[in-house]
Parts: C-alpha cells; structure tokens; sequence
C-alpha cells in the first residue's frame, strides 16, 4: 500500500435525499453540509443485494450500492459509480451492517473507491476492508483535509486501530501480512485457561491463542486456532480465487478434514423470481461450479444438493450444530450468522472471504479480543413467547440500537436461558449479527449434553472449565424479566424497528407468512408452526384465501423429524407449502420471496434490510406469530387469533 493518499478522484456522499445522490451521478460535487443527511445504517444488502453477488472478483466493481435506499428510491444503477470516478464515501452511523459479505468492499474497490468515512462502523464490514486494501475511518476531519488537497499518510488511519490491524493495513492487506509470518500447526499449541475472573470466551480465547499473541488483553487483535472452518457456495469461489491469486493453485491447506464447505444459498435459484427474471441463473452457475471445483480440488468435507429434487442437505449454520460444533471449540463461517453455535457454548463468528482463504492456508483466524455483555433474563417466559421475541426486544433497546454493543460479546444466562432448549438458544445466539454484536455464546450444561447425545450420539462430558468465573468482569450486564417480553414484530426496514404486537394500532394484511432459515427452521420452531396450525385444522381453519403459507426445513433432519411425529400432514392440511432445505426467501433466493414493492410479508428470519427478501415490505417475527398471522391473513399473536375465534364463535 502507498504512504500517503490524496484526493484525485470525487466524493460520494450517501445522503438520505435522493436527489442529491442523483445529483452527484450527473456530476455535481456536494459537501457534507449541501448533502443534507446521511443515511445511517446502510447494510451490505444495500451495497451489494444478493442478485449481484454472482461474480467474486473484480467484475464486481459494475455493481457497487445498486440496491441502497435513499428516501424511498434507489437511484444508483449499475456501473454508475465507476463512470462518476468516485473515491470516497461518506455515509453515517453503524455503515456495512448485516451480511459478513467480502462481496461489498470489493466492489468498491473494484469500482475505485478507496477510503470509507462513517460515523461508525460494523465489526465485520471494518475488517473486510482492511483486509483488502480499503482505508476506513471515522475522522471527519481527514475528509476535509483530503478535500483541501492535503496529502495525508496511511499512518493517520491507524489511530485507534489494535496494532495486528495496523501491520495488515500497512502491508496492504491480510494475505500480504500472512505470508512473512510463521503458523504453527493448530492441533499442537493448544494452552489452558489459567486464573480466575474470565468469563467463558475469554478461557477459550487463551486456549487457542497463537502463541505470538499471549498476553494479549481487550481490544487486541490476535489469531487464533479454528477447530472447524466453513464456507457457503456464495463465498468458496471468492476465497479460492484469493487464496489461488496470493499463493498460486495448487494450495497446502492446513488440517483440510476440519474444513466443511455448504451448498445451501444458491440451491432453489431456479425457483427465484429475480433470478430467472433477469436471466441470473447462468451466473449462479459460476458460483456453484467454482464451489464445486474447491470440493473436488482439496479433501474437504461437503454437503452439497439433494439427489433427486431441488434443495440441499441443510443450511451450514443449522448443520454445524448438529454434526459439528462442540463447548469449548471456535467455530468460523464466512456468514455472520456463524453466531448460531455458540449456543453450544462454542465461540462461533463470522468472517469474510479473506479471512477464509487464510485460515484454509493457516489454520488460524483473525479477531479482536471482545469485551462481554451479559445479558441475564430471569423468571420464565409467556405462553406464545419465544427467543425470537427476545432478540426483538433487545434489538428496539436504545443502547442496542444505536450501536451500543457493536464488536461484542453477548453471554446469555439466567433462568428463563436455562430453561430453553438449544434449538431456542441457537435464535439468540444467531441474531447476535442483528444486534451487532461479535458472536453470542450460553454456557454448556445439561441441555447441551442431551442435545449432543440426541443429535450424534455423542456422551459429551463438560470440562470444568466450560464457565464463566463468579468474579468474570463484563463490560455491561443487561436483565430483563422474562414475564414482561411480548410477542414482538420488527416493522420493515431494519430488525432494530421492534414494536409489540399488542402496540399495532391498524390491522396489517399480509401476503406472505415464512417460516424457515437458519433462524426459524429448527426442530422446535417446527413444533411451533405445528402446535398453531393443528390447532386452527381442527376448528376448520386454513391458511387465508389472501395469504400464502411457506415453511422451509433447516435441514433434512428436521424434515424427516417432522414426518416421523405426523405434521406435514398437517401442514398440507391447512395449505401450507412445504420447501426442502436452503436459504431461500431470507437470501432473495427462492419460494417465499416478495415480488413487487406492495407485497407485505411477515416472516421468521432473521433480517429485514430493504430487498433483503425482495422488493416488499417485510415484518420479522417468530415462529408463533407467523403461523398465527398465516391462517388470520393479518399480522397477530397466536394467543390473539384464539381470543378472537372464541369471541366469534362463542
């Protein structure tokens, strides 16, 4: 990377008005302060959707912020943004949230940008574009320097970074710095957790530990040994073209039968409006042909499509906890819902397509020393309640919503924790993506040791080490009554819009009711849509004439669960359609997606950025709530829907 940068290109302001961003396309300059407001959490849905992402290398530079939203348009088309020889974007708070796609900075930099200016930034977003070769920071005054024509050095971007991040930024990126640094096999340098006062995390953090970095304390950044590595067929292409461009084909990989590669994004495209619409297929072809070719290349572990009809063998995320993942283990995914298995009591988190390619070479993956939050929920839930409603909960909380938590961990506990099952605890653990955390973790105990012996057969003997120390310190603790969360809903636009279900004021239609994902296609939350749907089949109900029904298995497991206990059955029974595992509508990408902008649907996944699950208006809520709102063809609580058959039938 060079010294120094200086301003030779234009400035890309991503201001909520749109005619200020159709503006500066037609090639006028603003300032921040003409620009007017800018728009705060712009996700990586916005800066690359999912129906671009069908490239995973510099072809992506034609697509940059075709999908963000300013007002209520979306003003940038394609190959707009490296026509308007940009080279900088100022945007506001919590800028790249949501999907740890590598897919988004690199477009960017394909497209000639070359330095993000944010109010703030999301974890995995940030380290993307280090790891790259994009300069980010949240120095407005730098902005203003550039514009002055002042030649300013890359060390003045490096304030406040950890010094690991320094030396990768300074090399111009993560493969560049690996390559002058010796790995030590992972399997060999595993330590213990030594003293007192650490909290779960932290003792499996200094179990792996690359031993370069022992000593390190919060907010270092450090590498650790990964137990298991995944990749989706979204992201495999794009970090073997990394991997092959930094160290040629050919590549040693480390420890290759503890890497697990997933076909599970991409697998129902045939079925998907979009992508058949806009004759995308031939580019979702690229990406599995350049998955496959990994699979067949290296001996990795594989779960690919089903044999005989369209879907996989299960989400990676739902997959890794029930074949994979074990307490005291890291777990690393390029999705940022990786989170998921730390309700296994597992360190579990998402990384881009970079930080892939060099754990496949190393064995280790790069992180931050977290600090922890606890968040601590006693009592006992409601009826009709559910983890979902408690992530919602959090999510609407003033401290979470305006960033509060970004980069950490959240450490549930608590009675009403204890209480649910994994599959229960894997929903808080997931959405710790939303909440903008680094991952989501529960303490393993006797849930965990029955979930393992029912799920592989495995007798799983917790290690006395596997806890939170009493004198543990944490950054903040949050406790929450449990009795007091109702059903919640996130209104469109953002999973931090909580609102009650008892708070809607006006009845919402809704076309679409979803049930599925990694977040909402567990075991349980099939015994969920099961109980609400039985329970309107036998009192003549089915799914309203205005409203279609979707319910997506995680896995083929929980689908063969759910035969063996009699509810497809049921579910066919009140109209339902049944789809086999992948990600489906909550990727844009199959049965259950919106295809017009006045579609309203409400689903159990666990985001709602705009286009997230195409053009309409999507609610969040759980798995009760959804099932409840598919047979009342309105948005409503399924302790709601029973009140009101008993009110209109006595």
């Amino acid at each position: 990377m060079n010294d120094t940068i200086r301003l030779t290109g234009r400035v890309l302001y991503l201001s909520d008005d749109p005619a200020v961003i159709s503006a500066q396309l037609a090639g006028n300059n603003f300032t921040r302060e003409s620009a007017g407001p800018l728009r705060d959490n712009v996700s990586t849905d916005e800066i690359t959707p999912v129906t671009v992402m069908l490239c995973y290398d510099e072809r992506l530079g034609r697509y940059p912020y075709v999908g963000f939203q300013s007002g209520s348009e979306v003003p940038i088309k394609q190959d707009e943004i490296a026509r308007g020889n940009f080279q900088i974007t100022v945007a506001g708070k919590r800028y790249g949230k949501g999907s740890s796609r590598e897919s988004s900075p690199l477009a960017e930099l394909s497209a000639g940008i070359h330095l993000i200016v944010a109010e703030s930034f999301e974890r995995i977003y940030r380290q993307n574009c280090d790891n790259i070769g994009i300069l980010t920071t949240t120095d407005f005054s730098v902005l203003d320097r550039l514009i002055a024509g002042e030649e300013i050095s890359i060390e003045e971007f490096l304030d406040g970074r950890d010094a690991l991040t320094q030396e990768i930024i300074r090399c111009g990126g993560l493969l560049a710095y690996s390559k002058a640094r010796q790995w030590p096999v992972p399997n060999t340098q595993k330590g213990q957790a030594s003293g007192t006062g650490k909290t779960l995390v932290e003792k499996i953090i200094e179990r792996h530990i690359h031993p370069d970095f022992r000593g390190a304390t919060h907010g270092d950044g450090v590498f650790l040994a990964a137990d298991w590595r995944f990749s989706h067929d979204y992201f495999t292409g794009m970090s073997a073209h990394l991997m092959h461009r930094a160290v040629g084909k050919p590549a040693q990989l480390t420890d290759p039968e503890h890497i697990v590669a997933f076909q599970d994004h991409l697998v129902l495209a045939s079925q998907s409006a979009p992508h058949v619409r806009n004759g995308l297929l031939p580019g979702v072809r690229n990406l599995q042909d350049a998955h496959t070719s990994f699979v067949r290349d290296y001996p990795v572990r594989a779960h690919g499509t089903l044999d005989n009809e369209l879907g996989s063998e299960g989400i990676c995320h739902a997959l890794m906890a029930e074949r994979y993942a074990l307490p005291g283990e890291v777990v690393v995914g390029t999705d940022s819902h990786t989170t998921h298995s730390g309700a296994l009591g597992c360190l579990a988190f998402g990384a881009g397509a970079t930080d892939m390619a060099n754990s496949w070479l190393t064995g280790h993956i790069r992180c931050k020393i977290p600090d922890t939050l606890r968040v601590e929920i006693n009592g006992a839930l409601r009826p009709g309640v559910m983890a979902k409603d408690i992530v919602l909960h959090l999510l609407q909380m003033d401290e979470i919503h305006s960033g509060g938590a970004i980069g950490m961990v959240f450490e549930y506990g608590g009675p009403a924790v204890r209480a649910m099952s994994i599959d229960e605890r894997a929903t808080l653990t997931n959405m710790v993506a939303e909440l903008g955390g680094f991952t989501g973790i529960v303490e393993p105990d006797a849930q965990t040791v029955a979930f393992l012996k029912e799920r592989r057969d495995i007798d799983f003997t917790i290690e006395h080490w596997m806890k939170s120390d009493a004198d543990a310190t944490y950054r903040n603790v949050i406790r929450l009554d449990a009795a007091k969360i109702e059903p919640m809903l996130a209104r469109p636009g953002d999973p931090g819009n909580g609102v009650a279900v008892s708070n809607l004021v006006d009845d919402v239609a809704i076309d679409i009711a979803y049930g599925g994902s990694c977040t909402a296609g567990k075991r349980e939350d099939f015994d969920c849509y099961f109980e609400v749907l039985r329970w309107g089949a036998e009192r003549g109900l089915t799914v309203a004439p205005s409203t279609r029904l979707f319910l997506q298995f995680g896995t083929m497991d929980v689908r063969g669960y759910c035969d063996s206990l009699g509810y497809l059955d049921v579910f066919e029974r009140v109209g339902a359609t049944l789809i086999m595992p992948g990600c489906g509508a909550c990727a844009n990408c199959g049965p259950g997606q919106s295809t017009s902008a006045d579609e309203v649907t409400i689903s159990a996944i666990n985001r709602n950025f705009p286009g997230r699950s195409g053009p309409g208006n999507v609610w969040l809520a759980s798995p009760y709530t959804v099932a409840a709102s598919a047979l009342a063809g309105k948005i409503t609580t399924f302790e709601q829907l029973k009140s009101s058959l008993q009110v209109n039938f006595g």
